[in-house]
């Protein structure tokens, strides 16, 4: 657990001012995409993605978190996501179309990367050995919210990583002592059923394959097996 809090130290200490700008162009891009979706903006989030969570799984991960046990790992997992956002960045697959049936769970979601640093304030925490707004929670809390937000059509793929990695922040609350994570967990469960039943309610009455019902099993599958994967491998961490 000191070797967690310490990478965390490290990083904060010597990207905080990075952190500022990319939380601050979120946010810009994220009134954009709601005031003006246009295809440029569309297109800008996009990159946008693609850079945090490729700056999640490079500079987080391989750079600051280097003497954590598997983080080339968990290195792998985030660079995924910047690859899925990049195919979407190419084939334009989610069009960020607006949903607004959800807006006091995704208004949660958006609001959590700012909680975080605050609980951990509350608590006693100082910076630099703080949870901050571009750690990987954060970034899959909004994430997750704005894709919730625009779920008209959505990258399953995106939500399948998020949503397990939400879930497995449970674990994380009893092994690092971070009961802010209750927060993304808690509010992922709702979430993963939210995309589900779109996805469910909308091609259950196409002609797809595999069909609607044995996507969505298949995804909830997926789900549990890579949970259950980086589970073991967050215990196997501490045990060591």
């Amino acid at each position: 657990m000191e070797i967690f809090w310490n990478t965390i130290a490290q990083y904060n200490e010597n990207t905080w001012w990075a952190q500022i700008i990319i939380t601050v162009a979120g946010v810009l891009l994220t009134a954009l995409l709601y005031r003006k979706p246009t295809v440029r903006v569309k297109r800008f989030m996009k990159i946008y993605m693609v850079f945090l969570n490729g700056w999640i799984a490079s500079v987080y991960y391989l750079m600051y978190c280097d003497t954590r046990s598997y983080h080339h790992v968990l290195a792998i997992f985030w660079g995924v996501i910047a690859l899925i956002w990049l195919w979407d960045l190419f084939t334009g697959y989610t069009p960020f179309e607006r949903n607004p049936k959800y807006r006091v769970l995704v208004g949660v979601l958006y609001a959590m990367p700012f909680l975080y640093p605050l609980l951990s304030w509350a608590r006693g925490m100082e910076f630099p050995m703080m949870t901050t707004t571009v750690m990987p929670c954060s970034v899959a809390a909004f994430t997750i919210g704005l894709l919730l937000a625009f779920s008209r059509k959505v990258n399953l793929l995106v939500i399948l990583f998020l949503c397990h990695w939400a879930l497995i922040a449970f674990s994380k609350v009893y092994v690092y002592k971070i009961p802010e994570d209750l927060l993304l967990a808690s509010a992922t469960v709702p979430a993963i059923y939210l995309f589900f039943k779109n996805y469910v309610a909308q091609n259950l009455h196409k002609e797809t394959k595999p069909g609607a019902r044995l996507m969505n099993w298949f995804l909830i599958l997926i789900c549990i097996i890579i949970g259950v994967f980086l589970s073991i491998i967050l215990f196997q961490e501490v045990g060591k």
